[in-house]
């Protein structure tokens, strides 16, 4: 029988391994083997092309899990829609989210949520490049609003925010306040490189009421905004941050907003997932918990202009 062996398939070709697939199923890997190898016995086609180091689908493979995917789906979703209107929430809810998020008052609500649904799991993938949703088979996902695909079903989690160029008091002491964009060439900028593109990233500011970006040199690259702001508190240099992010180190005087002219409008955050899916109940429970918590998102600095819509 197939049908058994389908997810497991499934995990290989999203985990690319034997190993990493069966430790996400909780199997051992001469299980998960087995149940590749019978699927393929069945069809008379290789699924996968294996290697020492890489496992990789065949074109029959792509063909066969584009085609069996979508239905396996449908089943899940079925089943747990049956058991929700049991008064229980269970499942696996897969989520892609940049790193940052979870600074930004996701975790008070996954905290909640577990509460409300203990047979819920959530699992995190916290990245900050675009993934796509349907072929990766998450859930949904959670990014910046500009960013989101039109053919996606988008939720507004949190109002606009702002950027924001920030340094700690003792590096502008030692290093001079900037009084312009062109100032930036002379000082020390804490980089951020893309952990999947390799890329490093340019600061996009407002210049006179156009948008430009600024390629920064400096000693510090980081792939976590996290990590350049504790930098920049340190007394390392300046970081281009999302307000947001350090709204509580502005207010209490460890980092001091400069350039505040050079800020550029973001459009928020949105909770995305494909427009063929039916908002799934597990989903459903994540968007009434983070309703609930719409208030942890907080996106202000005072002084600063803002909207206010939330979802």
């Amino acid at each position: 029988m197939l049908l058994p062996h389908l997810p497991i398939l499934l995990a290989v070709a999203r985990k690319s391994g034997f190993a990493a697939a069966a430790a996400e199923l909780g199997m051992s890997p001469s299980a998960v083997s087995h149940a590749v190898r019978a699927v393929e016995d069945r069809l008379g086609e290789p699924l996968f092309a294996r290697t020492t180091r890489s496992v990789s689908l065949t074109q029959a493979g792509e063909s066969f899990l584009a085609a069996v995917g979508p239905a396996l789906d449908d089943i899940a979703k079925a089943s747990e829609g049956i058991t929700a209107r049991g008064g229980e929430i269970t499942g696996l809810l897969r989520l892609t989210v940049p790193q940052f998020v979870l600074d930004m008052g996701l975790t008070p609500i996954l905290v909640h949520l577990s509460k409300l649904h203990p047979h819920l799991t959530v699992e995190l993938h916290a990245e900050d490049a675009l993934v796509d949703i349907v072929e990766t088979r998450f859930d949904a996902g959670i990014r910046l609003g500009e960013t989101i695909q039109q053919d996606m079903v988008a939720l507004r989690l949190t109002p606009s925010f702002r950027s924001a160029l920030v340094a700690s008091k003792q590096y502008l002491e030692a290093n001079g306040t900037p009084q312009s964009l062109e100032d930036l060439a002379g000082h020390n900028c804490i980089g951020f490189r893309s952990s999947s593109s390799g890329g490093v990233y340019d600061w996009p500011l407002n210049d006179c009421g156009q948008i430009r970006t600024f390629k920064t040199t400096g000693t510090a690259l980081v792939s976590d905004a996290g990590h350049a702001r504790d930098l920049a508190i340190a007394g390392l240099g300046i970081a281009y941050m999302f307000e947001p992010l350090v709204r509580a180190h502005l207010l209490d005087g460890r980092l001091e907003q400069i350039l505040p002219h050079s800020s550029t409008d973001l459009d928020g955050l949105f909770l995305y997932y494909p427009r063929r899916a039916s908002l799934a109940p597990k989903l459903r429970a994540f968007v009434d918990v983070a309703k609930k918590f719409s208030g942890s998102w907080d996106t202000s600095i005072p002084n600063l202009s803002q909207s206010s819509q939330s979802l």
